[in-house]
This record gives structure tokens, C-alpha cells and sequence, in this order.
């Protein structure tokens, strides 16, 4: 995938604890998050699953999205993961 801005949502299982984050390169972003190398909240509850990704064409739209994301209540977040990934799939490996 490269280098492109994104809004990701990780998780530790189905229904589980979740966190939203931006980068601007997904693929190496999440690496970091799967080996533990990604201090901080997501180590602490063991996020490794790659459950919802949104590309932006800047990093400021990204920015913005996830801010956003951040604000809304956990029902509208998983909402979002239902709707884009109802089997709460791994998505890692589609942008690898």
C-alpha cells in the first residue's frame, strides 16, 4: 500500500476494546501494533487486529475523520466495523 493517510480502528477481538488512530502509512503502522513494538493503550490490551481503514487523500481529511471517530459512542464505532467488516476479519493482509 505506501505511504497513504488513513484512519484505522484495531481491536483485541470481536466486540472487544477498540482504539482509532491516523497514520500516514498503514501498513507500517499496523506491523508496529501485531509485534508489540506500538506502545501505550493498544499493547496494554493486546490490539491486533486490524478491523476498520479508511484512505484519505491528506493527512488533515485524516486527521479530521479520526477526531471524529474518536468523539462518537462505542455503539456508532461498532456500527462502522459491522458495516464496512461484519465478520470482523483481520484486515491487515488486504493492504500489505
Amino acid at each position: 500500500m505506501g505511504k497513504q493517510p488513513a484512519v484505522y480502528i484495531m481491536a483485541n477481538k470481536r466486540n472487544g476494546t477498540l482504539s482509532t488512530g491516523v497514520t500516514a502509512n498503514l501498513t507500517a503502522r499496523v506491523w508496529q501494533h501485531k509485534e508489540g513494538i506500538a506502545d501505550g493503550f493498544t499493547e496494554q490490551y493486546d490490539l491486533r487486529a486490524l478491523v476498520d481503514a479508511e484512505q484519505h487523500k491528506d493527512m488533515a481529511s485524516a486527521i479530521e475523520r479520526e477526531k471524529q471517530i474518536k468523539e462518537w459512542k462505542r455503539r456508532w464505532k461498532l456500527a462502522l466495523i459491522e458495516q464496512h467488516n461484519p465478520k470482523w476479519r483481520d484486515l491487515y493482509e488486504d493492504f500489505i
